[in-house]
């Protein structure tokens, strides 16, 4: 009898809090995993379907996210801020790309301190990732392609671009 209350108490958590209930084979891909933003506007919502309130709304194309979990067609996600909430799968894309986090930083030819500087990245500013060593970092931004310090970028951490 006991152990049918326990399992009555673990279906109801799971239908009461849908995180609790994912999986982190619904799409087969490996969580956590970095994204990125395909839509111009994503609405990022306090649980995992339409019938959630919407949180906020990113409206930044290409804009870097972890998948920290699935639930059917949701994704949680976390930003370069900390915030996490659930968006519609659909809304976003496998190519991964960074945030320049830092107040500025140098796009460099070479992945050294002493390579020419290609361009001055503001903080803020979306770059497309095209792979990483364990200091640095080489992106696309705005028509410029070069290579940034990894410390001054967040979207990188969770290894390897999957383009």
């Amino acid at each position: 009898m006991r152990s049918v209350l326990v399992l009555l108490a673990l279906a109801m958590i799971s239908w009461s809090h849908p995180a609790a209930a994912q999986s982190e084979d619904v799409s087969g891909l490996v969580v956590p995993r970095m994204v990125s933003l395909k839509s111009m506007e994503a609405n990022v919502r306090t649980g995992p379907g339409v019938d959630y309130p919407i949180r906020w709304v990113y409206r930044r194309i290409g804009a870097p996210v972890e998948v920290i979990a699935e639930f059917e067609n949701w994704r949680m996600v976390r930003d370069w801020e900390g915030d996490e909430g659930w968006i519609h799968f659909a809304l976003l894309r496998s190519r991964q790309s960074v945030i320049v986090t830092a107040t500025e930083t140098t796009l460099r030819r070479l992945a050294a301190d002493a390579s020419p500087a290609v361009a001055r990245l503001a903080n803020g500013m979306v770059a497309q990732l095209e792979r990483c060593d364990p200091e640095w970092c080489e992106v696309s931004v705005d028509g410029y392609d070069g290579w940034v310090r990894r410390a001054d970028v967040w979207g990188s951490e969770t290894g390897e671009p999957t383009n």
